[in-house]
């Protein structure tokens, strides 16, 4: 189910997903996780009222259901979340696709980095999809830099620097990743 198919999720939904994917847990839990100073929030902080909202939004999808209510006099009930088959499905496949867009690069792919290496998953298909994704971006802003005059300039130069130092990052990490074995040197190099 990726982001531009299926229910049109948010990016704090998209991690929901994934993160109850992973295993089933309770919504406080998924909220430390996500607070600033959780395992995932420090990449990308999600407020707890979002936590809870896209808990419920996921639940009415039929992405993940909420399990043995626990009720009591100190809050409203607990319940574990645990992901449905379709939610395993949907949250596998957002985690291989590359951001659309590259002011996403910051948040999304770096979550989906970040949860690959959770599981133990190689994120090799995925920077290379995100790198197919960003070279031409790159060479559209080089053409446009060569005509842009005025501020139009400065933000083309600002847009393409940043895409370069995306690219720069993920040849990075690819040359620090496996080569995939079906795959040859040559058609490495040919990336």
């Amino acid at each position: 189910m990726p982001r531009r198919q299926g229910p049109g999720l948010s990016l704090a939904e998209w991690l929901v997903l994934c993160l109850v994917s992973e295993e089933p847990v309770h919504g406080f839990a998924l909220a430390a996780r996500l607070a600033p100073d959780g395992d995932v929030g420090m990449i990308w902080h999600v407020q707890k009222a979002v936590v809870y909202r896209a808990a419920q939004r996921l639940e009415r999808l039929g992405l993940i259901t909420a399990e043995d209510r626990q009720y009591s006099r100190l809050g409203p009930p607990r319940s574990r979340l645990s992901a449905t088959p379709e939610g395993e499905r949907g949250a596998q496949g957002w985690l291989r696709q590359p951001a659309a867009h590259p002011r996403d690069v910051r948040s999304e792919l770096l979550l989906k980095l970040a949860l690959l290496s959770r599981a133990g998953a190689d994120p090799g298909d995925l920077l290379r999809a995100q790198r197919r994704q960003l070279i031409p971006v790159a060479d559209g802003l080089a053409t446009r830099l060569r005509t842009a005059t005025g501020f139009d300039q400065d933000l083309t130069l600002w847009r393409h620097e940043s895409v370069s130092a995306t690219l720069r990052f993920l040849d990075t990490l690819l040359a620090a990743t496996p080569v995939p074995r079906a795959e040859t040197p040559q058609a490495a190099a040919a990336r």
